[in-house]
């Protein structure tokens, strides 16, 4: 069950994002099909595009039906302005420059799972909508009612490409198994100036971290042992792990706004 309002984007911000949905009400379906230990399929690269793992059935011979949830939920889709992220991400050489560090930190981290290291990176379109899909659940968690663990999000990020349209949206939504999934705390916060007021104290928030100048500086690839994160950290970024779809990596605020270390990146600065 779906059920769709689309809303006017933002005030201030129409340059920026080109639509936003408000999901009124929506259902999830997870089904259990096995397990792994330590590290999660899903962390490492998209479900569709990965290698073969090592995953433990749930039953000694193929299975006729396996376990499955429904929860219902909302939440709110933003979709992005493709020719002002497409620019952003193809023209300044500060951009292209960090997406080489994270392609070298993911390259790095992958080699020591012993895995393929050119396997899964998603680029720096996604570094910025997963960067930016934190902040808002971030925000959100502390006035929609919900708590931080029960707000998810969904990143749609693909390059324009001959066989492909390009994608740049992020879906920030809360589907539980009780009543708190369709109290309305959510969508109430889609209208154009509530979520205009909310965008711009992301924004402020994000230019100075409790833990800077150590978080500014962070920079991904630059360690022995690899981090795929840049300027991001429990204080300012990271989520519960419940919520993130991608383990707390390919998380950087320079790209949102200037910090103390970076002043060339920002895309709400264009």
């Amino acid at each position: 069950m779906l059920q769709l309002r689309e809303v006017a984007p933002p005030d201030g911000f129409e340059r920026y994002i080109s639509k936003v949905v408000l999901v009124e009400r929506m259902q999830e379906v997870a089904a259990f099909t096995g397990f792994t230990r330590i590290e999660s399929p899903g962390d490492i690269t998209e479900r569709t595009n990965a290698e073969p793992i090592n995953q433990a059935p749930i039953t000694r011979n193929a299975p006729e039906w396996v376990p499955v949830s429904v929860v219902r939920g909302e939440g709110i889709f933003l979709q992005f302005n493709e020719e002002m992220i497409s620019a952003w991400s193809k023209s300044n050489k500060y951009v292209l420059a960090r997406e080489g560090n994270f392609l070298n930190a993911h390259r790095l981290w992958m080699r020591k799972r012993n895995l393929k290291p050119d396997l899964g990176f998603p680029g720096i379109r996604y570094i910025l909508l997963h960067s930016f899909s934190h902040a808002l659940m971030r925000q959100f968690s502390m006035e929609c009612g919900y708590s931080a663990a029960s707000i998810k999000e969904r990143i749609y990020a693909r390059a324009p490409s001959e066989s492909d349209e390009p994608m740049a949206g992020i879906l920030i939504y809360t589907a539980v198994p009780d009543s708190e999934g369709t109290l309305g705390g959510l969508i109430s916060l889609g209208s154009p100036k509530t979520l205009a007021g909310h965008i711009n104290q992301v924004l402020e928030d994000l230019r100075i971290c409790a833990s800077d100048p150590l978080c500014a500086e962070n920079t991904p690839g630059e360690d022995e042992e690899p981090v795929l994160h840049g300027a991001a950290c429990h204080a300012c970024l990271f989520a519960p792990e419940t919520s993130c779809e991608r383990g707390n990596r390919y998380l950087d605020r320079s790209l949102l706004v200037q910090t103390f270390d970076s002043k060339t990146m920002a895309f709400f600065d264009q």
